[in-house]
């Protein structure tokens, strides 16, 4: 069996955007077991010295990345707007990624979020949003919506953000497959043949 393929990611992230709309159903092509690890990639940022994205601290990388966003989108058939709030906190639905990241609705609670971030360019750290995309996955959104809003939901996503920097991980998305890192949307096949060639 192939190894598993863990996949960091990022709501406020436009690169995790590109990959979490299609991992799933490449991980499942590929028979390869798709473990999701949501964290926040800001504290991140921030301990390596950048005040916000680089996307928006370096001017010129700013307006290259906005274009290969579109590019690239339009390669995977993927709605895309650029969003007027960048990076969006995404707080409370990254909580709702980790109460759920084990569970069958995982893969479509977060497709939905994002594109309501890039595809809409709609606020995402609200409780609407989080009940909107919950809706039909679960039998009680407010309930998953209330074990976001409780300090252990806080602590586990702290938790989980403080293994993704002592992973070496410094940006999103990133896939981990038996301790090899591949970073960025376009090293998910590369990391999914690495899985493989591990089965």
């Amino acid at each position: 069996m192939p190894a598993p393929i863990e996949f960091w990611f990022e709501f406020g992230s436009n690169y995790s955007y590109l990959a979490l709309m299609r991992i799933e159903e490449e991980a499942r092509r590929a028979q390869v077991p798709l473990h999701w690890k949501p964290f926040l990639l800001g504290p991140i940022l921030r301990e390596l010295g950048w005040q916000s994205s680089p996307f928006v601290d370096q001017k010129e990388k700013g307006e290259y990345v906005w274009r290969d966003m579109a590019r690239r989108a339009a390669r995977y058939r993927l709605p895309f707007r650029r969003p007027s709030d960048f990076p969006r906190r995404a707080v409370l639905p990254m909580r709702v990624a980790l109460l759920g990241s084990a569970q069958p609705w995982m893969g479509e609670f977060c497709r939905r979020v994002m594109l309501r971030n890039w595809a809409q360019d709609a606020a995402i750290d609200n409780d609407d949003c989080v009940l909107a995309a919950l809706a039909g996955l679960v039998a009680d959104p407010s309930a998953i919506l209330f074990q976001a809003r409780q300090e252990q939901a806080r602590d586990a996503l702290r938790a989980q953000t403080a293994e993704a920097r002592r992973l070496g991980i410094f940006g999103a998305p990133t896939f981990m497959v038996a301790g090899e890192m591949f970073w960025g949307d376009d090293r998910l096949e590369d990391a999914l043949d690495h899985a493989r060639s591990l089965g």
